[in-house]
């Protein structure tokens, strides 16, 4: 049911907008067709609808299965295109899930750091977003969002609400890099680093 979905997108979108004023920059950077791995840093449970709904093209997200267990909640994640995924554990039913997104040509987030980062500060990231990249043979936008750890301040005009959607990192230079857990962690830390470009080039405007 799409409609739950576009009706998602317009909230999140008609409320960081009109409330908190938030900035989009980069969006010609995602491709025309075919699959993709957006890739965020994490500061919120906002996150995810926010990040994709400001996208120019349809994606998916993973979310804990926990919440799948209420019907009527699952319902709703499911037709706003959230998946479960079992934390803690290796999921394989989860990575099928997802490398079948983006061969059927649409777009996955991905949070490289797994978690939620208390600060401002990144954390580390997992070598699982390499593992799906590699696997998926798939491009990946890397993501800046700035503010949804301080809306309060964001409201106040203390701070700008933003998500920047950087330069794609191009699926033939994913393959180029060595299989397994090497090249795996190889693909998240470039990821990351390219977060960081994004952070850091916001710094000193």
């Amino acid at each position: 049911m799409k409609l739950v979905y576009y009706t998602g997108w317009t909230f999140f979108r008609s409320i960081t907008k009109l409330l908190f004023r938030i900035k989009i920059s980069g969006k010609e950077n995602f491709p025309k067709t075919g699959g993709f791995i957006l890739a965020s840093n994490h500061q919120s449970y906002l996150d995810p609808p926010v990040v994709g709904s400001w996208a120019p093209r349809l994606v998916y997200f993973m979310t804990k299965a926990e919440l799948f267990e209420n019907k009527f909640l699952g319902w709703y994640l499911t037709n706003t295109n959230a998946r479960p995924v079992k934390r803690g554990q290796m999921d394989r039913q989860a990575i099928k899930t997802t490398l079948d997104i983006i061969a059927e040509g649409h777009g996955i987030t991905i949070f490289p750091e797994g978690t939620r980062s208390t600060t401002d500060q990144f954390l580390a990231p997992k070598a699982g977003i390499g593992m799906i990249a590699a696997k998926a043979n798939c491009p990946i936008i890397p993501a800046y969002v700035n503010g949804f750890n301080r809306l309060k301040d964001c409201f106040f005009g203390k701070t700008r609400l933003s998500i920047t959607y950087g330069e794609m990192i191009p699926a033939e230079w994913v393959m180029e890099q060595a299989k397994g857990k090497e090249g795996y962690n190889a693909i998240a830390q470039r990821v990351m680093l390219e977060i960081r470009k994004i952070k850091d080039t916001q710094a000193v405007k």
